[in-house]
């Protein structure tokens, strides 16, 4: 049987792993948005695995609040990484560093 500490330790794993990727790729504007997704999923996890080792339902109605957040910044980051791409004609972070206005 699965207890909580299984689920935390699952959900620092992501943690750590999402954290590693926004820091050893910096390249890239698509992974650094899929790592920063991975964290909040990896929070998200902890919040439900508290909620139902609790017997409470607030930490997985706060989840829902979240994911409505993050797919909300997904869509509007990756409009705005489509509008630099059109522009720019590439998504290299250290080429986008530059802003013209």
């Amino acid at each position: 049987m699965l207890s909580l500490p299984h689920f935390l330790g699952l959900g620092a794993i992501l943690f750590c792993l999402s954290v590693a990727g926004i820091f050893l790729n910096r390249k890239n504007v698509i992974i650094l948005l899929m790592a920063i997704e991975l964290l909040l999923l990896s929070v998200n996890m902890n919040f439900i695995a508290f909620s139902h080792f609790h017997g409470d339902l607030a930490g997985q109605i706060f989840v829902f609040f979240i994911l409505t957040v993050a797919a909300a910044e997904a869509a509007i980051g990756l409009a705005i990484l489509v509008v630099l791409f059109r522009s720019r004609q590439t998504i290299n972070v250290d080429d986008l560093n530059t802003m013209k206005g």
